[in-house]
């Protein structure tokens, strides 16, 4: 798609990332990020909280404070900084994080859910944040292991990793009694069709806001076939506001605070992954400094959101990184719009309502082009990677088996201990760690000047290469 790729700035031009535009584009441009991200920050509240058998108002009390965190943590990331150290400052939104949902319920489980299992929770989920924040660190040193022939391999993962749920949602989403029903999977594919025409045949601003205008248009084809409900927007509070530790003070567990900190270190991964895509996208390559900052906002983010805000581990939304590149609008004002949207709908459910009212068909639609987005980003990653006299074709293929089995196989490691399926049945987490690992493995005691290069190298910790540099990349301009 021609908006993938972005045009060069001039020199002393300001960069893209930091373009201020009026307050009605960034509105409607931010609107379409929440409108992309919004089924999956509600989705994990949802299933968290449905599992501890929570009634319907404490389970709207855990969307509102989902909503509330996201908007905050995503202001974080984007006002934030390098130069403060917190916040990578580049266009990323952040939401509640799936890889913790299977861990949460293991640990709310054990605690006999209702609200102990919430304060169980929480109380892990604050240590973990605490401990993610002050290992941050260490990924600026750890850099160096990704190298293109790593970032390509896991940003196409997590595009392929998305594709299912995209899927699913165009089928009328998991154990919905009209799964699979053709006119669910018709409105996705009209919902795809009338994105395709906007970005193709219409100019400007219009092909820039298509997601947004998919969605819109694919709800209000839906509403008079009766297949989405906006009974629930009357229902819905005008104002609401998460207090802190509304559901008691959170408690700590062992058990529970090591099973948390394996998935924030998952989770650090991901969010290592989706800020070197982002970077790659927009033409601003995340350099340690970048990644420290952007991993002290995830952890700061999940250690109050635990601690206070009764929510989740957050990270960065990948989906999200998707919309950038088909779109080519990389302010990171931008997707502040979005944070501020987010805080809105958490203040005001009624809001929240309303897009919640999105039929979840119309999502799959959108979703499977924004998704299929990071994949072919991460395609392009990989094109840059040179593949002669050396294992890098090895690495990318095993990378890319090893991230599709448990997507393919959701039950492959069902028989495994419980700490290798948290890092393992995360497609994500096992490309990153197969990539990382086989990378070390085929270098470890060569000697690139007697062999040849065996990869890509990788800029030392905290540099960003230049192409007359071994391995070195720097995006394309148009």
């Amino acid at each position: 798609m021609k908006r993938i790729f972005s045009k060069g700035h001039q020199a002393g031009d300001r960069h893209p990332v930091d373009e201020t535009m009026p307050a009605g584009s960034l509105f409607v441009y931010g609107l379409q990020h929440v409108m992309s991200m919004y089924a999956g920050v509600i989705a994990v509240p949802l299933i968290v909280g449905g599992a501890m058998g929570l009634p319907f108002a404490e389970l709207a009390y855990l969307l509102t404070a989902a909503l509330l965190v996201s908007g905050l943590a995503t202001l974080l990331q984007t006002l934030g900084g390098p130069r403060i150290r917190i916040g990578a400052g580049l266009p990323i939104v952040q939401g509640t994080s799936f890889a913790a949902v299977a861990s949460m319920l293991a640990i709310g489980t054990s605690a006999g859910g209702g609200r102990a299992g919430l304060t169980a929770i929480f109380g892990a989920v604050l240590v973990a944040g605490v401990i993610g924040f002050l290992l941050a660190p260490v990924f600026n040193r750890l850099l160096h292991l990704f190298p293109p022939v790593v970032t390509g391999s896991v940003i196409t993962v997590i595009g392929i990793s998305l594709l299912p749920v995209a899927v699913r949602w165009a089928a009328g989403g998991a154990g919905s009694e009209d799964f699979g029903a053709p006119s669910n999977i018709g409105l996705a594919g009209l919902t795809l069709l009338l994105i395709l025409v906007v970005y193709r045949f219409l100019p400007g601003f219009f092909s820039r806001v298509a997601i947004l205008l998919g969605l819109a248009v694919g709800t209000l084809v839906a509403w008079p076939l009766g297949m989405t409900d906006f009974s629930r927007v009357g229902e819905a509070a005008w104002f609401a506001v998460s207090t802190p530790f509304h559901f008691g003070f959170p408690t700590f567990e062992i058990a529970a605070i090591v099973s948390m900190t394996i998935v924030m270190l998952v989770i650090m991964t991901e969010t290592t992954a989706d800020i070197l895509a982002i970077g790659e996208i927009v033409d601003r390559p995340a350099d340690g400094r970048t990644v420290v900052g952007g991993l002290r906002a995830d952890c700061l983010s999940t250690a109050v959101s635990g601690g206070l805000l009764n929510g989740f581990p957050c990270s960065a939304f990948a989906q999200n990184v998707g919309l950038v590149a088909i779109t080519g609008i990389k302010s990171r004002f931008v997707v502040a719009g979005s944070g501020v949207i987010l805080l809105a709908l958490g203040l005001v459910p009624k809001l929240g309502a309303v897009i919640a009212s999105i039929p979840l068909g119309v999502l799959g639609g959108a979703g499977l082009a924004l998704f299929g987005t990071v994949a072919a980003s991460g395609i392009r990653t990989l094109s840059r990677v040179d593949y002669d006299g050396n294992a890098n074709l090895v690495i990318v293929a095993v990378a890319l088996g090893m991230g599709v089995l448990p997507i393919a196989v959701p039950n492959f490691y069902e028989e495994f201990p419980t700490w290798f399926q948290t890092i393992f049945e995360s497609g994500i987490s096992a490309a990153a760690v197969t990539t990382v690992l086989l990378n070390l493995l085929f270098t470890l005691g060569r000697r690139q000047a007697d062999e040849g290069p065996i990869f890509s190298e990788a800029p030392p910790p905290g540099v960003t290469p230049r192409r007359d540099e071994p391995g070195g990349v720097v995006p394309q301009r148009g």
